[in-house]
């Protein structure tokens, strides 16, 4: 399951032709509806830096999972899926992060100390960046893909690096470009 969850960031974020060994579906419909998926979760209005989102699909059922800052993600992001031709069930399994200020200037200071890093200033480019920042109470988790096992390296150091960290997870990808 994680591994699946993983590929389908990995085509949330626009990185093509890897997928962390998910195969693609013999079902031509089945291969439709996880492009459509895909593109709607991409176009919506409020996907940013700070929510992660991942689907999974199983015939006509859509299951979403991940963490959004705002509710209305959570819903608009379901509301999308179940629009899509061929697509019967929507179990949407994303998690809202709890409202804090402190958690807030977390991000801010995070993305700073991440996407302001000379090299990792690469993935700064572009409207969905390729580097996830979760926070939850304090709590930090990057999630995502970088070119190389230095950038992973680095992005996790410049996130434990930002005072009021309680802790950071680094599950990010290496798929080199």
């Amino acid at each position: 399951m994680k591994r699946l969850v993983l590929s389908v960031i990995v085509l949330l974020i626009g990185i093509p032709g890897h997928t962390f060994g998910q195969s693609e579906p013999g079902n031509p419909a089945q291969a439709r509806i996880i492009k459509e998926v895909r593109h709607e979760l991409l176009m919506l209005p409020y996907f940013g830096v700070f929510d992660n989102i991942g689907f999974q699909v199983s015939g006509d059922t859509v299951t979403l999972v991940g963490q959004v800052t705002r509710p209305t993600l959570k819903s608009d992001s379901e509301n999308v899926v179940k629009r899509i031709e061929g697509v019967s069930r929507v179990d949407n399994k994303i998690e809202v992060l709890p409202p804090s200020s402190m958690d807030d200037q977390l991000r801010v200071s995070l993305f700073r100390a991440i996407y302001g890093f000379p090299s990792l200033e690469k993935y700064s480019l572009g409207v969905q960046k390729p580097i996830r920042i979760i926070v939850k109470s304090g709590h930090v988790t990057l999630e995502g893909v970088v070119d190389n096992e230095a950038d992973k390296n680095t992005a996790g150091l410049r996130a434990n690096g930002v005072p009021g960290i309680f802790s950071v997870t680094n599950n990010l990808h290496v798929v080199p470009s």
